[in-house]
């Protein structure tokens, strides 16, 4: 006879069909990564034998397969029946005197080893859970903080009535599994005290767009369910996986998350629990703790090099689960399975875009999944109970969702929740089937209607919205398989990180603009010289808007440095290695006034698009403070986040000198040119850098030409009038000689140069102008990237050798 139980130090992966994905994972880890220093809790694991051995004591195959075969399976109308005749089955029967013994020494181990007052981890294994193709995610039950060994033999006892669940019937029937196929196996985990520190989930790639050199953490105080079920925002962490072992700051993205609840022990109680689940609590979490990051930085690089070194092991990206003894402060792995939804996706050949095409009253915001719009009628239910009450494609709004809703969400075309995290159940089963999802809204529940229709737009990044009334949107395909690579590269503009994963996946050249003003505008809000002065702020309204923004930094200035460096990283990590060319910021003073506190320290201009902005601007003493904070925050990402293939750009350079200065201004700040590779830029957009673009060759490493700037001061035109609209021609052949020249000495002198502009995807001449003359790269904003690519590409084809000197032409 095949063994009841086995320690962790007997199993392996190769026990998969005994103990299950779950068991059989912790074993090996126990065994092959525990020695490299990868913490594993001990523990041990009942067998599927044991199961079998109890189904068999207790004649239950038959009468097991007797009510599940009553089961409609075509509309589930009597699944909470079937479940529930299964569980009473299961807890009706005793155990076999066999399997309690087992399990008694199975205990007796772990307490010799870990002392008697140890509290254990009781979690159920399916012997077809955790398989690259099935998550079965959250489908059977955990139990936490369970003591002695009756108690234990009753949570041992509810984990095989849990293969029987409404949920894991469902899923089984789902996903083609065999009902009486599939044996549960227990694990038995000496308990990591995570509700005196914290737990959450790590991904080994981006859970979201499969970006696969991102290390995705999430984590809340208290014990892991919480973060397992959604029922907190966690704080989130993404970790750049190449430079983990290179750089002391690898972390690229920090989000602070509300974590209202913190899962703890209830007091131990004498003798036998009624439920296992009677051992642990929901408690509030203290606001002063909601504030607090549940990781410091170096156990968030710790954990991404477990992860790294799981995914590894196993050869395959990793969904895994940890949590932090509040007694040692070590940090654990409890659990890992293999990513089962974009690793197993094929990798799209067809890029879809959605693009709303008119805007509703926002009802609430999230966490965004998926990168689609969809719109339907909004149900909100309160419990799983009202599975009837959603119709196929409606919209499902509720505070949170757990196992027990997975029957349901397959209907949904949309789950919008209140509670939980990118790294959450809803989150998980969300991408499964393949829903839109807004999750963590916080407000969900109150500002929608029941019965109203709504539109739900993941479009936009990260962050999900849903709008009131269905509103019309266009969807976009476009096959990159039919796609060729034209020789002259083709990059993107881009100044979302939230975005910048998903667009990493277009066949592109790297980014030849990244707009630092996106980043300030949305990321910091604040103007950069009211954080170095903020004493010198007047304005009390505004101080407290500052305060409450960067309450988490003593000291204020780290907060620009730290969100720009931030912001900049993940998206130079999600092209890297390929050139990222972050352009410094760009605002005109009345721009910057519009920053909280900008206000105060900005000049009154009657013309601020030709007046202190630019190269101008960051040596005079109105914004020298404010640059330095902006070169501080690239040295960050160059020098500490190790992303080398960040290259600086100036913008709006009037003269040689002027650069000459900026360049030993950049240098006193950290960012030497030509130190560890470091190229900077300029802009081409006054008449003067093309005129002596020779001259400013010496000083910069490359050129961007931005078309619209060059062709408002050659034609003394302002490109945000209307009634000149007629004049203003990126085709004026003044414009045009100004680019060649450009162009000419670019090449004369081996200087890089490329354009920014909406008009080489607009107009196919256009780009076959600047092909002719041959520049070296053209960046396109997304939405006109694959235009701009054959636009490209036809110039090219038409263009025979020797023939990259052309006259300039005209429309």
């Amino acid at each position: 006879m095949e063994p009841l139980i086995k320690l962790f130090n007997e199993i392996s992966y190769q026990d998969l069909e005994r103990v299950g994905g779950k068991n059989a994972s912790l074993g090996e880890m126990y065994n092959q990564l525990n020695p490299e220093g990868i913490r594993v809790p001990d523990g041990y694991a009942t067998t599927a034998e044991a199961y079998w051995y109890f189904l068999d004591h207790n004649n239950l195959r038959e009468q097991l397969e007797e009510v599940l075969g009553k089961l409609d399976t075509e509309k589930f109308s009597n699944l909470a029946e079937i479940g529930r005749k299964c569980r009473e089955l299961i807890l009706g029967s005793g155990f076999p005197e066999e399997i309690r013994q087992e399990v008694e020494r199975g205990y007796a181990y772990l307490t010799s080893s870990y002392g008697d007052a140890i509290s254990l981890a009781v979690r159920s294994s399916a012997t077809a859970e955790d398989l690259p193709t099935a998550s079965f995610a959250g489908q059977l039950e955990t139990y936490l903080n369970v003591s002695g060994l009756n108690n234990l033999l009753k949570a041992c006892h509810y984990s095989y009535a849990s293969l029987f669940t409404d949920r894991a019937i469902k899923y089984r029937v789902d996903n083609g599994f065999e009902h009486m196929q599939v044996a549960l196996s227990v694990g038995v985990q000496v308990m990591v005290r995570a509700d005196l520190a914290c737990s959450g989930v790590m991904f080994t790639l981006d859970p979201d767009t499969g970006f696969e050199n991102a290390i995705v953490i999430s984590g809340s105080w208290g014990l892991g369910e919480n973060v397992v079920q959604g029922a907190v925002n966690t704080d989130e962490f993404v970790v750049f996986k190449p430079m983990l072992e290179k750089v002391k700051q690898p972390i690229i993205s920090r989000k602070l998350g509300s974590k209202a609840r913190t899962m703890v022990y209830a007091e131990q109680q004498e003798g036998e629990l009624q439920n296992p689940t009677d051992a642990i609590l929901n408690l509030d979490t203290p606001p002063e703790k909601q504030e607090q990051y549940v990781l410091q930085d170096a156990e968030v690089v710790q954990l991404a090099r477990w992860g790294k070194r799981i995914e590894e092991h196993y050869k395959q990206p990793m969904d895994i689960e940890w949590a932090k003894d509040g007694e040692s402060d070590d940090l654990f792995i409890v659990q890992a399975r293999p990513e089962t939804v974009q690793s197993q996706r094929k990798k799209e050949a067809v890029f879809t875009e959605y693009t709303l095409k008119e805007k509703g009253k926002m009802l609430c915001s999230g966490i965004g999944l998926s990168n689609r719009i969809v719109s339907g009628i909004a149900r909100i239910l309160h419990s799983p109970d009202e599975i009837n009450k959603l119709q196929e494609g409606e919209v499902l709004v509720t505070r949170k969702t757990d196992p027990d809703w997975d029957p349901i969400l397959k209907k949904a075309s949309a789950i919008v929740t209140e509670q939980g995290g990118r790294t959450s159940h809803a989150a998980i089963v969300a991408r499964e089937v393949g829903a839109v999802a807004v999750l963590g809204t916080n407000n969900a529940t109150q500002t929608i209607q029941d019965g109203q229709e709504v539109t739900v737009s993941t479009a936009g990044g990260e962050t999900g919205y849903v709008y009131e009334g269905r509103l019309a949107w266009e969807e976009k395909q476009t096959d990159m398989s039919k796609l060729g690579r034209p020789r002259t590269k083709a990059m993107l503009i881009l100044g979302d990180p939230e975005q910048a994963f998903k667009y990493s996946f277009l066949p592109n050249d790297g980014v030849g603009l990244m707009r630092m003003e996106f980043i300030i505008n949305n990321s910091i809000q604040i103007h950069p010289m009211a954080l170095k002065h903020f004493d010198k702020v007047e304005d009390q309204q505004v101080r407290e808007k500052i305060e409450q923004l960067t309450h988490h930094y003593p000291n204020k200035e780290d907060y620009f440095v730290d969100k720009l460096a931030e912001a900049t990283a993940v998206i130079a990590g999600a092209f890297y290695p390929k050139d990222v060319i972050v352009r410094m910021s760009d605002f005109k003073s009345n721009e910057y006034a519009n920053l909280l506190g900008g206000k105060q320290f900005e000049p009154d201009e009657s013309n601020p698009m030709i007046g202190l902005r630019g190269a101008s601007r960051y040596y005079h003493p109105l914004y020298q403070e404010g640059f330095e904070l902006e070169c501080r925050a690239m040295r960050k990402v160059r020098h500490d986040m190790g992303l080398t293939n960040v290259k600086l750009m100036i913008p709006f350079c009037r003269t040689v000198e002027e650069g000459r200065q900026v360049i030993a201004l950049m240098e006193k700040y950290g960012l030497k040119r030509g130190s560890d590779g470091l190229e900077i830029y300029v802009m081409v957009e006054i008449p003067s850098n093309a005129l002596l673009a020779e001259e400013f060759a010496e000083i910069f490493d490359g050129f961007s030409i931005g078309s619209n700037d060059l062709t408002q001061l050659t034609l003394g035109a302002d490109r945000d009038s209307g009634l000149l609209s007629d004049i203003f021609s990126p085709f004026d052949a003044a414009v045009q000689q100004l680019i060649v020249i450009t162009l000419q000495k670019a090449k004369q002198t081996g200087t890089k140069v490329g354009l920014c502009g909406q008009a080489p995807s607009d107009y196919p001449q256009y780009a076959a102008f600047l092909v002719e003359h041959g520049i070296d790269s053209i960046s396109f904003n997304p939405d006109a990237f694959f235009k701009g690519l054959e636009n490209m590409l036809q110039a090219e084809q038409k263009l025979q050798p020797g023939d990259d000197q052309a006259g300039y032409f005209y429309a």
